[in-house]
């Protein structure tokens, strides 16, 4: 990927939906059992997944007959991604539990 081209795809925003998405999918294995574990339809959920893949330039998941594995790149990044889970979700708590001030 030449220097112009990295910059270009470094700079697009990963989505905090898509991260969501990405783990459902890792740690189900499957595109329907994660829509449902999301509440969501399959079409919206592989929508999420590609477009994390275009966001960071790489496929996460090999696609099989019998559902989804994770490829080294989406091994790398599930360790990541759920620790950016677990930060927002310490970020919400911390911040509903500041007693505002008037």
């Amino acid at each position: 990927m030449s220097p112009a081209a990295r910059t270009e795809v470094d700079s697009r925003p990963v989505s905090l939906t898509h991260i969501q998405s990405f783990v459902a999918v890792a740690e189900e294995g499957h595109v329907g059992r994660a829509a449902r574990r999301l509440h969501l339809t399959q079409p919206p959920l592989s929508r999420h997944i590609l477009a994390l893949e275009d966001e960071l330039g790489t496929p996460l998941f090999e696609r099989t007959a019998r559902g989804m594995r994770l490829l080294p790149a989406g091994e790398a990044f599930l360790h990541h991604a759920r620790r950016i889970l677990a930060e927002v979700d310490a970020a919400v708590h911390t911040v509903r539990g500041v007693t505002p001030r008037h």
